[in-house]
């Protein structure tokens, strides 16, 4: 195992802060190290299942590069027929303890044909294991009520976040996991940002939220976001989202992520580690002893 020095930048430590695992952040410096990621589970004495997890984090949030082949093949998407539905019921166990879990998390009493065949799609298109289609369910229907939707999700509704997480390579606990805790972390600072906007009792826009999602991808802390916002209503008169935008670029492009950098004019993008602006080899023995006790 190679230990040279490891520059990390601020917006990839904070997106390891903000996950709060140990066993990814200690992979991240082990891959970013030099060291390679098939010899990770044994340098770093990680069982498969810790591995699978903190490799799983660092995809979701966008900190390794996941080259895993789609789980969507080309071509139109097969047609599941009823007697293809009756054969899955019939013969397949796995398939009918699916069935029974997701009556139980919509609430339902049946599904349509064509409900069936959807989730008949999962399984043999998508290749979903039935545990990860239970927690796509769990995560639809929690997002409804936190969107203060009456109603629980359709499947058809359901069906188009599992082609969102097929594309996203998510076909396994870890990944689903990973995935849903990235969202929470991402939706909690969205709140945060909207109340820092004093936006109350509505959703934003498709084109807010892009703005929105921009800000939180360039590594912004809230304090920077509201000093921004303060600047933007002293000269425009109140929420401008292109004229902010413009103003957290301008201080992202600086190397400016926090309100305090901007007022000592502290222009260093990277988090100070020495003359250098790297980690040495003690300082990455020293990060990995602790986070191995963590």
């Amino acid at each position: 195992m190679t230990t040279q020095a490891t520059a990390i930048s601020q917006n990839d430590m904070r997106k390891l802060l903000s996950a709060a695992s140990p066993d990814a952040a200690l992979l991240y410096l082990y891959i970013s190290g030099g060291n390679r990621p098939e010899n990770a589970e044994a340098d770093l004495k990680m069982n498969p299942s810790r591995f699978q997890c903190a490799a799983a984090t660092l995809r979701q949030l966008g900190l390794i590069h996941d080259d895993r082949p789609s789980h969507i093949a080309p071509g139109e998407r097969p047609s599941y027929t009823e007697q293809d539905v009756r054969d899955a019921l019939d013969t397949d166990w796995s398939f009918r303890a699916l069935y029974g879990e997701i009556l139980n998390l919509l609430g339902k009493g049946s599904l349509t044909a064509d409900e069936l065949k959807i989730i008949l799609g999962f399984t043999r298109y998508l290749g979903m294991p039935p545990e990860v289609i239970a927690m796509l369910v769990s995560y639809c229907k929690e997002r409804s009520r936190q969107q203060g939707k009456l109603r629980l999700p359709s499947l058809r509704t359901i069906e188009k976040e599992a082609y969102a997480w097929a594309e996203r390579g998510i076909d396994s606990v870890e990944e689903a996991v990973a995935f849903i805790q990235a969202q929470n972390i991402r939706n909690s600072r969205m709140g945060r940002l909207m109340k820092t906007l004093q936006i109350r009792g509505r959703s934003l826009t498709a084109a807010e939220e892009r703005y929105a999602q921009s800000w939180l991808d360039m590594g912004l802390e809230d304090d920077l976001i509201a000093m921004a916002y303060e600047r933007t209503c002293l000269n425009t008169g109140g929420l401008n989202w292109a004229y902010m935008n413009k103003i957290l670029q301008r201080w992202s492009e600086q190397g400016l992520h926090t309100a305090e950098e901007v007022r000592s004019g502290d222009h260093k993008g990277g988090i100070p580690r020495g003359a250098s602006g790297e980690l040495g080899a003690a300082e990455l023995e020293a990060i990995q002893r602790v986070l191995r006790e963590g």
